[in-house]
């Protein structure tokens, strides 16, 4: 395991609380972390090739059932959705993918999710319930592409 995927993952331990942790699985590939997971969050870089490429990796990996959640401020939803043959299982987080890390111990917690009129209300529970787990306040709101809730 790399060096640095070993500190971002003490670093994340330290961080999360005794009851967060056992929902955090940590491993060093891909294929590794989708085969069973139930929610998928990228850590890419918040640029349109990059999202593009993981989503498509994590649609031929993932089980049906794995919803997509990523961190970004510059892409929209419904374009990355949109490469994936399960467009209501994906979610946007407004945070930066480094500042999620540092977010676990601001005081700011509200996290807020966009999704798409036909994210399944499922999708939308399971990302919501991760995050209140972690402590956090997740608010929805509609990716502005597709209007106003």
């Amino acid at each position: 395991m790399p060096l640095n995927l070993r500190h971002a993952q003490e670093e994340l331990r330290t961080m999360l609380n005794e009851a967060s942790l056992p929902r955090v699985t940590f491993v060093s590939k891909v294929e590794d972390a989708l085969r069973t997971a139930d929610l998928a969050i990228d850590c890419v870089p918040d640029e349109l090739e990059s999202k593009l490429e993981i989503f498509c990796l994590m649609d031929r990996m993932a089980p049906p059932r794995t919803v997509f959640a990523t961190p970004s401020v510059n892409q929209s939803i419904a374009d990355l959705a949109n490469c994936t043959y399960r467009a209501d299982k994906c979610i946007a987080i407004l945070r930066k993918a480094d500042t999620l890390t540092n977010a676990l111990d601001a005081e700011d917690k509200q996290m807020p999710l966009v999704t798409l009129r036909h994210t399944s209300e499922e999708a939308i529970h399971l990302v919501r319930e991760f995050w209140t787990g972690l402590g956090f306040n997740p608010t929805v709101q509609l990716d502005p592409k597709e209007g106003k809730l």
